[in-house]
């Protein structure tokens, strides 16, 4: 409320300007950050140099395996797909190593605050966008870190902004109760709500929004997703550093994946919490000042983000062209272009997120993060860019297009064991010769290299499972050594199981928006046990018959190549039972103790925090029509109405046509329930957004005597 009494949702405008940034203009070369670490070149030497020469080396063995006397032209395409492959596991191995070393050197605590760092100067704007997700558990999450920074005696430092780009209206109102209701609850002035009418440029479109309304008031902010949670010692943490390291535009923790029940999100939590901190202190070893940013749970500095984060609109349709759907790697390069530093903090703990319920959640959102990330390939010639961030976003096209090279590697492999068994050699491709030429394979060389990529692709794990034993508390935090073992052990044969569906599904997904398909955007599903099985069965029935088609193609050639590609065929033959499986609530490893996570055992008090909340906000909150939901509560609707964005400027802006055929159904219709029911739901956003719309509902309601509370209406059209 203001001194007037007028209700207030949102803070006075500070605005602060975020011109578009061009790809294709080269801007005047930035000075090397000083927070950059010493002897970041030798580092990335060794890191890079040792990638290079493992691929050599292996380039070498696996010629030797298909040919001694010589290269067939299938050969070398599967040579060729070797390398691009391998050079990625090498790389993976040799930042492993780096994590490893700075593990158990008690290394990543580089941007740390000390205790004569600066004092934090001005407010941090914590934002939460939202699109279509549960009020309850936003809310829930977002009280829990209230709660938390309170302890601290910082919680006046920070304001948070709920930044809604809901389309839902029967989502979008409860949101607006859900915003009050927090207030209440917190008694904090400092809690903010604003919903775009248009979410134009998605999530990146709605922050830059931020910058320019409120901006020029916050030195610096942070980024929630609609599943994180965070310490307020973290938070304090990020600030202080960000104050200590007045070059620094982002400093990135470590999300660490907590509360999942069923097995799949088991199976990830364990695996990020055993692997996650030494692969991110392996990059942050080596990636320097030049790190990537994930989107979330990051400091951001608003001066160097108005100033280089503004993105342009890529040329051509989509799915290439357009907003730019990923755009955490792309802020991060352009903030990197103009002089700011963007670092990792590995060793900050506190700082936590959700793993998708199902590997058919995770496919859902897969599918927009490939297009995303294949999206880079058009940024990727800009100008200007440091070579790393154009490896950041290399990584990010890579780490879905090596899904059909995998594929591909292995179709081209069945066909070079294909035409050793069933083509006739040539032994006289010289013509008259006095002794033939004899084709070589070499089988002991080629299961040593078998053998020497799987121990390069399992190192890691093996090196995360060593460096949590070495950690006391991480380790009975974990069920203590035997239970460790287990959980890595169950982890890698699950994961290895469900890694060739993942890869037929990204392979998919490749193809299809090379094909031109836009994924959209659609709301991320959090909750456990919402895929039936129907569903899962017409989603991975290809993934099936492939796997037998390949299992049975296989053991015709040579049931030596059946062996070697059984975890693959298995996987994929499989696949249906396998998500089935991993997609229901885990009780029994659950009550042997495995793939338990600390946070399991002891969860810290802002997750139980959250986690309480969240199950009784959903408990007490009723499912109601939006119109029931503002008729029955006086100061909702009072609310809603001052949260009303302007007006239209006839004549200035564009007409709304869902507006405009959503407010002659209501005029028409005998009866309010009917116009309601008879409108889309984007006509029913657009009534509820316009104040002469929504006189005209609540008028109708009136009419019908003692007004809404009788109103039953559905959510939207057709429900």
């Amino acid at each position: 409320m203001t001194a007037s009494g007028a209700f207030q949702a949102l803070p006075p405008k500070a605005p602060l300007a975020m011109p578009v940034q061009s790809l294709w203009q080269r801007p005047d070369p930035a000075p090397r950050p000083a927070s950059s670490p010493r002897a970041i070149g030798a580092r990335r030497l060794a890191v890079i140099g040792g990638t290079i020469g493992l691929t050599g080396a292996a380039l070498w063995q696996m010629k030797l395996v298909l040919a001694a006397n010589g290269l067939t032209p299938l050969a070398v395409f599967m040579l060729a797909l070797f390398v691009a492959l391998f050079a990625w596991i090498a790389l993976s191995f040799i930042s492993a190593i780096a994590g490893f070393i700075s593990l158990l050197t008690g290394g990543g605590h580089r941007l740390d605050p000390g205790s004569d760092s600066p004092p934090i100067v001005g407010p941090t704007a914590l934002l939460m966008p939202t699109y279509n997700e549960s009020p309850a558990r936003v809310m829930a999450g977002l009280q829990a870190i209230h709660e938390s920074l309170s302890e601290t005696g910082a919680a006046e430092i920070f304001d948070i902004f709920i930044l809604s780009d809901t389309t839902d209206p029967s989502v979008w109102i409860e949101e607006e109760a859900a915003f009050l209701a927090l207030r209440r609850r917190t008694g904090s002035p400092r809690i903010f709500y604003r919903r775009r009418k248009k979410n134009i440029a998605r999530k990146s479109g709605n922050i830059a929004d931020w910058v320019m309304r409120w901006g020029g008031a916050y030195p610096r902010f942070l980024i929630l997703d609609a599943d994180s949670v965070m310490r307020g010692e973290t938070l304090l943490s990020l600030a202080a550093a960000m104050e200590a390291h007045p070059d620094a535009g982002i400093i990135q923790t470590l999300p660490l994946s907590v509360g999942g029940v069923t097995l799949f999100a088991r199976v990830q939590q364990f695996a990020g919490r055993v692997y996650g901190p030494l692969i991110a202190h392996g990059i942050a070893w080596w990636h320097g000042a030049e790190e990537n940013y994930w989107g979330h749970n990051a400091m951001i500095r608003t001066e160097a983000f108005a100033a280089n984060g503004g993105l342009p609109e890529l040329p051509g349709r989509k799915p290439f062209g357009g907003a730019i759907m990923s755009h955490d790697f792309v802020e991060a390069a352009l903030l990197r272009r103009g002089g700011w530093a963007i670092h990792m903090m590995p060793a900050l703990a506190g700082s936590y997120e959700e793993s998708p319920p199902g590997l058919l959640d995770l496919a859902v959102r897969d599918r927009r993060w490939c297009q995303g990330n294949l999206q880079h390939a058009g940024v990727l010639p800009a100008r200007g860019l440091h070579w790393v961030s154009r490896l950041h976003l290399l990584t990010g096209i890579g780490s879905y297009i090596t899904a059909p090279l995998w594929l591909l590697f292995m179709l081209v492999g069945m066909l070079v064991a294909m035409q050793s068994r069933f083509v006739q050699p040539d032994y006289f491709p010289a013509g008259k010769a006095l002794f033939p030429v004899w084709p070589i394979v070499d089988p002991v060389r080629a299961m040593w290299m078998f053998v020497g990529t799987m121990s390069l692709l399992l190192a890691p794990k093996l090196l995360g499972f060593i460096a949590v034993l070495a950690r006391g508390e991480d380790r009975r935090g974990c069920g203590g050594t035997i239970r460790l073992l287990f959980g890595v052990l169950i982890e890698t044969l699950i994961s290895g199981l469900l890694a060739p569906v993942t890869m037929l599904t990204q392979t998919g997904d490749v193809i299809s928006i090379l094909s031109g398909r836009d994924s959209g955007w659609n709301a991320q599903r959090r909750e456990a046990g919402q895929s039936p099985l129907g569903q899962i069965a017409v989603r991975y029935r290809s993934h099936t018959v492939l796997g037998l088609a390949m299992g049975g193609t296989a053991w015709l050639i040579s049931p030596s190549l059946a062996l070697w590609m059984s975890p693959v065929v298995l996987g994929l033959t499989l696949a249906i039972p396998l998500v089935a499986l991993t997609n229901l609530r885990d009780r029994v490893l659950i009550r042997l103790g495995l793939l338990r996570i600390p946070e399991e055992i002891r969860p810290p008090t802002v997750l139980a925090r959250a986690a309480t909340l969240s199950r009784e906000l959903a408990d007490h909150t009723r499912p109601l029509a939006p119109l029931d939901r503002l008729a029955g509560d006086k100061v909702l609707l009072a609310a809603h109405r001052a949260m009303l964005p302007p007006p239209r400027k006839p004549w200035i802006d564009p007409p709304e046509v869902p507006l405009l055929t959503g407010r002659l159904k209501l005029a028409e219709a005998p009866s309010l329930p009917l116009a309601w029911a008879s409108m889309t739901s984007e006509e029913q956003a657009a009534c509820l957004a316009d104040a002469g719309a929504l006189d005209l509902i609540v008028a109708r309601s009136e009419t019908r005597g003692d007004a809404a509370a009788k109103v039953r209406l559905p959510v939207a059209a057709g429900a």
